[in-house]
């Protein structure tokens, strides 16, 4: 099974794993995801993975602590085993050379968006990045979007780092001077990609995202992870995970990410109290 090497706390509830998974560090690509589950028992989350070392063998995981499953990862630690690695998953994203490429990441979607912006840099192009957080506390890979050499804006919601204000702010205001955008990629939560989209809509500025719907085997055979983009029904784990902005339904994405929030507080529930009984007994 594959052993966590190193893990590393970045942020409050944000840690990254460092895995051993050499055939998987070997075949990656940019934009591509694994399937992990931490224990026999438990289900197989999507992670993207952030960062590859192929001499070592190994893949980087950076996991926000948000339900129950992110929760019993976090009590992992180098030298534990995860049951499942499976991938790498999904279509990797479209690495060319087009001038100006600019990053905006929304808390923890500068792990997914962090290989790609080296990807587009080492395509020859120009990379510029808006990184946003909460607060200072939860800004993470700042160092390492920095060691890339790229335009880099900080922003926090209140202010304690960078400027004060959205990503959106941001993008708005270097759109507006004038600078060739030649396309966006715009990786966090679904309604912050949502506002990103409607920000370069009116430019017609190409603008992909990263959609990360519910998902279950990763295959396109359960059809857990539908999202709609203009008028077809697409498969995240296949056909994604990344699309054009400007065709995605964000309203439904977001509307089928919540369709399971009272079991998954029911789980964290039962979690919390050392709970851990599975569901499926006595069935």
């Amino acid at each position: 099974m594959p052993r966590i090497l190193r893990t590393e706390l970045l942020a409050p509830r944000i840690r990254r794993y460092v895995v051993a998974a050499p055939k998987i560090a070997r075949k990656r690509r940019a934009g591509q995801f694994v399937l992990v589950s931490p224990h026999p028992h438990g289900e197989r989350i999507p992670l993207t993975i952030s960062d590859a070392d192929p001499d070592e063998g190994s893949i980087t995981l950076i996991v926000q602590e948000a339900g129950k499953t992110t929760a019993e990862m976090a009590l992992l630690e180098a030298g534990d085993e995860l049951t499942d690695v499976v991938g790498p998953l999904g279509q990797p994203t479209h690495i060319v050379r087009l001038g100006h490429v600019v990053g905006v990441a929304g808390g923890i979607g500068i792990a997914p968006l962090y290989p790609i912006l080296e990807a587009m840099q080492q395509a020859g192009n120009k990379v510029s990045v808006i990184l946003g957080a909460r607060s200072v506390e939860y800004l993470i890979l700042e160092k390492e979007v920095r060691a890339l050499g790229v335009d880099l804006t900080l922003c926090t919601d209140d202010g304690s780092r960078g400027r004060k204000g959205f990503v959106t702010e941001a993008l708005g205001e270097m759109m507006a001077s004038g600078q060739a955008i030649h396309q966006v990629v715009a990786i966090g939560p679904a309604i912050m990609m949502k506002f990103v989209c409607e920000v370069t809509r009116p430019q017609a500025i190409p603008t992909i995202v990263s959609l990360n719907p519910i998902m279950v085997d990763g295959t396109g055979m359960c059809g857990g992870c539908r999202v709609q983009v203009g008028n077809e029904a697409k498969f995240a784990c296949v056909d994604g995970p990344e699309f054009d902005g400007h065709l995605v339904d964000f309203d439904l994405l977001m509307r089928r990410q919540a369709m399971y929030r009272e079991q998954e507080r029911q789980a964290m529930e039962r979690f919390a109290a050392k709970d851990h009984t599975c569901q499926l007994e006595g069935v």
